[in-house]
C-alpha cells in the first residue's frame, strides 16, 4: 500500500478520536454540572432541550397534604370556599392592606403572575388577610384596585381572625401572628403555597430532593437577590403553575 494512503488514515484517526474526546469531556462536564445545580433528579424526562420534573406533593405523616376547608367573605362580599377553587391551579398568600414591609412586593409580585397567566381560565389566587378586623371587603376591594388585581378568580379575603391565623399556621403551616411591637403589628411569612387541581399543595424539589413546599414571594424578578443572598423564585413558580395547568 502506498505510504500517502497510510499516513490519510492514521490523519483520520487521530481527527476521529480527538473528536470523539471532545464530546466525551463535553458529556462528563454537562453531568457534573448538573449534579452540582440539583437539576439531576430521578425521573427527569427530555422535552426539546428542556429539563421537566414531576412536581412533587407535600407529604406530612404519610399524608398528601391538602388545602382545607374554609369559608370567607371576598372584596365584594360574596362567600368564597375552598371548593370555589376545585378544578384551578391556584396561589395562596396571607398579608394585610396597611403592611408596610413585604406585602407591598407579595401583591405586586402576584399581580405580575396573574398577568403572565390572564387568558387561563383555570387560574386563581386566594389571598387571606391576617388583620381581619380592620381589613373589611370594602378595603379588600380598594386594596385590589390600587395594585391592579383584575382577575375574576383572584379573592381578597376577610372573616374571623382567629380563623384565619388558625388556617394559615395550622392548614399550610405559614406563619402569621399578631405581635404589637412589629411594623405594622403582624408578622407573617411571605410565601407563595402552589395548589393543584385537586386541592393539593405541590411543589418541585431542591438538589437533595426535597420538596420546596414553598416559593419566596418577597424578591422580585428584577431584583434576583435580597441582601441575605436569597434568590427570587417568582421565575420558576410560573413555570410550575404552567406545568400543573398542563396536567
Amino acid at each position: 500500500m502506498p505510504q500517502g494512503s497510510n499516513s490519510k488514515k492514521k490523519y483520520t484517526y487521530v481527527w476521529v478520536s480527538t473528536i470523539v474526546l471532545i464530546f466525551g469531556i463535553f458529556a462528563v462536564y454537562e453531568i457534573t454540572k448538573r449534579v452540582k445545580e440539583g437539576t439531576v433528579v430521578q425521573n427527569d424526562r427530555m422535552n426539546g432541550t428542556k429539563m421537566e420534573e414531576e412536581l412533587a406533593f407535600i407529604v406530612n405523616n404519610g399524608k398528601k397534604r391538602k388545602v382545607p376547608a374554609f369559608r370567607f367573605l371576598n372584596q365584594d362580599s360574596v362567600w368564597v370556599t375552598n371548593k370555589d377553587y376545585l378544578g384551578k391551579v391556584y396561589l395562596v398568600d396571607f398579608f394585610f392592606t396597611t403592611c408596610p414591609t413585604i406585602c407591598p412586593v407579595m401583591t405586586q409580585n402576584l399581580v405580575q403572575i396573574q398577568n403572565e397567566f390572564k387568558n387561563e381560565a383555570n387560574f386563581g389566587v386566594a389571598s387571606f388577610t391576617i388583620n381581619p378586623r380592620y381589613d373589611s371587603p370594602k378595603r379588600l376591594k380598594e386594596y385590589a384596585a390600587k395594585y391592579g388585581a383584575t382577575d375574576k378568580d383572584w379573592n381578597f379575603l376577610t372573616g374571623d381572625q382567629e380563623a384565619i391565623h388558625k388556617l394559615a399556621k395550622e392548614g399550610f403551616y405559614i406563619f402569621a401572628n399578631e405581635v404589637e411591637d412589629a411594623p405594622g403589628g403582624f408578622e407573617h411569612s411571605g410565601m407563595f403555597a402552589l395548589v393543584d387541581r385537586n386541592g393539593y399543595l405541590r411543589s418541585r424539589v431542591d438538589q437533595f430532593g426535597n420538596p420546596l413546599i414553598y416559593y419566596r414571594g418577597t424578591i422580585t424578578e428584577k431584583q434576583g437577590v435580597n441582601a441575605e443572598g436569597e434568590t427570587q423564585q417568582i421565575t420558576i413558580l410560573k413555570e410550575d403553575i404552567n406545568k400543573l395547568l398542563k396536567d
